[in-house]
């Protein structure tokens, strides 16, 4: 991915525009969510989506790990979901 400088300025509402070219290389469009970080004085910015993203990979791995299946997961998924279905039906929580 190229990095380059840019700079930006803060509008009277605190608000910035990011250049096409930084929102193409994080994969980002107008709406989409950003969480800021500022660390030793550097304000970060990472996609939320991005860190979603992560998260499900980090699970996987843990899953792969300990020897359980995508498909296990999601057979488990299911399963749990009709049982709160049913209970929601039935009236218990």
């Amino acid at each position: 991915m190229p990095s380059g400088r840019n700079d930006v300025v803060l509008r009277p509402k605190r608000q910035v525009t990011l250049p096409r070219e930084i929102c193409d290389q994080l994969g980002i469009a107008p709406g989409d969510s950003l969480e800021l970080v500022v660390e030793e004085s550097v304000l970060k910015a990472t996609p939320r989506k991005r860190k979603a993203l992560d998260a499900i990979d980090e699970i996987r791995e843990t899953f792969r790990r300990y020897g359980v299946s995508e498909a296990e997961l999601l057979k488990e998924g299911r399963k749990t979901r009709q049982e709160i279905t049913r209970g929601r039906r039935s009236g218990k929580k």
